[in-house]
């Protein structure tokens, strides 16, 4: 990890595209600004977390799905075919 110091309206470049600048301190809070490409997805930590969690129950569910249906559609040739 790299840790950097920065003071009130200094900036953190990432690669060519990401710039953090730090708009406010105060308190034990610290009001970041970032420019970043419209195609990059920025969120707080916590929100990234909890998509990644509905995005692998979502695939979860999916293949149970999946799963039923396959065995329904075993079930209804088997009955065709008898």
């Amino acid at each position: 990890m790299l840790v950097l110091t920065r003071k009130l309206k200094e900036a953190i470049q990432i690669g060519d595209d990401i710039e953090i600048t730090v708009l406010a301190i105060s308190g034990d809070q610290v009001k970041l600004g970032i420019n970043a490409p419209k195609h990059v997805e920025i969120h707080r930590k916590e929100v990234y977390l909890a998509i990644q969690a509905e995005n692998r129950a979502a695939s979860l569910a999916s293949k149970s799905s999946l799963e039923q249906l396959n065995e329904q559609l075993k079930q209804w040739k088997g009955g065709k075919q008898a």
